[in-house]
């Protein structure tokens, strides 16, 4: 039996690079023009020329995340029965949102408040854990789906996926539903993926996408190898012509055919390079879900003293994203880590177990 049925190390770099952008994306937010509008501290000189590099992550910054999350239901569910993949899904997604939206999403929003000056208060809201419901829904409807193609792996769909992607260019078939989501939703800001029709359809695209590509095993890992360069090419083709032409604007399903071919670059890529275990894959496998729990609130409360400061917004973003980081890295090592009864509320397994 292959080991990338258990585990694959690509897949886990991924996933603590992606939440470890998000975060630098985060910081970034506050020195955008936007970042009043989604309730976020905003700093009174923007670091816009930073936004060429964002316009390149943001378009496939969230689809790789829920991909990804699909891809993790299958790995999970080869040594786990359907109840225990419900309880292995109620610890790992269900309890943190519910903590988030209890606790770390109203403490995001009070500090917001205090920021603004705004009247105090304490509601709920999941703030920047909106994912986990989306990935908790897919899950639940998406279950009774993929039990019946994981117990029929020659299956009919699957053994015809196999053929096609075989093919030298194959694999773009997985591009059509996002291109046809793209243009039957046609969402005018396409990185607007937080509660709109667009995020959750394109959300539930990917998970389910991500499923199928490791379930197609080795045809789906050969075809990445042999595509992974072009792809490449054909995404910063079309990322520079956005930038150059049409000042990174572009009609909705150019920006899901970029998206598509990045997003399949970083995967073939990462197959490549990233595909071995490691100490520190280790650690940060462990920490950088946690930490992304936990950096909003953190961010907003620094936020408060750094962004009034009297220095360059250059200067100020620096300072935010080692605050965050360090702070963030500091509680999750004293106390998160350590603490058994802390470790679920931030998705973690207890000690011992």
């Amino acid at each position: 039996m292959n080991i990338y049925i258990y585990r694959r190390y690509d897949i886990d770099w991924i996933r603590v690079i992606v939440l470890g952008v998000l975060i630098f994306y985060h910081a970034w937010a506050s020195f955008m023009p936007f970042a009043k509008s989604i309730f976020m501290p905003q700093n009174e000189d923007f670091l816009i020329p930073m936004g060429i590099l964002m316009s390149l992550i943001n378009i496939w910054r969230i689809p790789i995340l829920f991909m990804i999350s699909g891809m993790g239901i299958f790995f999970a569910m080869q040594s786990r029965n359907w109840k225990q993949m419900v309880n292995d899904r109620i610890k790992r997604i269900f309890l943190p949102m519910l903590f988030g939206f209890l606790f770390i999403g109203p403490l995001t929003a009070f500090f917001g408040m205090l920021f603004y000056d705004e009247e105090l208060a304490w509601y709920p809201s999941l703030f920047h854990l909106w994912f986990l419901l989306n990935i908790w829904i897919y899950f639940c409807v998406l279950l009774p789906l993929f039990l019946y193609l994981q117990n029929r792996p020659n299956n009919f769909l699957f053994t015809k996926l196999q053929s096609i992607i075989s093919l030298r260019f194959g694999i773009y078939i997985f591009a059509l539903p996002f291109l046809i989501e793209a243009l039957v939703i046609d969402p005018q800001d396409y990185p607007s993926y937080a509660t709109t029709l667009h995020g959750w359809v394109l959300g539930l695209i990917c998970f389910t996408c991500g499923f199928i590509f490791v379930s197609l095993k080795d045809y789906f890992w050969n075809a990445l190898e042999k595509i992974k360069n072009f792809t490449l090419v054909v995404a910063f083709s079309l990322y520079i012509y956005r930038l150059l032409t049409m000042e990174l604007w572009a009609p909705s399903i150019f920006i899901a055919f970029e998206s598509f071919n990045w997003m399949i670059a970083i995967l073939g890529y990462s197959a490549k390079y990233l595909n071995q275990p490691s100490k520190r894959l280790g650690y940060l496998s462990a920490a950088v879900y946690p930490i992304y729990i936990l950096h909003f609130p953190i961010q907003y409360f620094f936020s408060l003293y750094i962004l009034p400061l009297p220095t360059s917004a250059f200067i100020k973003f620096i300072l935010l994203v080692l605050c965050v980081f360090g702070v963030s890295f500091t509680i999750y090592e004293s106390m998160i880590k350590r603490a058994n009864w802390l470790r679920p509320l931030f998705g973690m397994k207890l000690k011992g177990k």
